[in-house]
């Protein structure tokens, strides 16, 4: 496992410690030549799945409808300079 998601998963907050544990997951799928591009499609899927069984259909297209606007505003890109 890498240093941070050592640090994430051993986090007293649910939310790091499960974005640690998501990470070492990661490391491990790729180690184990799995892509990334594999790895992403499964964690979407796994992560649809999950909330489609808690909160149903209609609350996920909800949720998804969101993410375009997230997207494009580049809340994921990584690395991004905000000025």
């Amino acid at each position: 496992m890498n240093p941070e998601a050592r640090e994430l998963a051993e986090s007293d907050d649910h939310s790091f410690k499960a974005l640690g544990l998501i990470l070492a997951a990661w490391d491990e799928g790729t180690e184990n030549g799995v892509t990334s591009e594999q790895m992403a499609y499964a964690a979407l899927f796994a992560a649809l799945t999950d909330l489609v069984s808690l909160y149903g259909e209609d609350a996920v297209v909800e949720l998804a409808r969101g993410l375009e606007r997230r997207l494009m505003q580049g809340e994921f890109t990584l690395g991004r300079v905000v000025q």
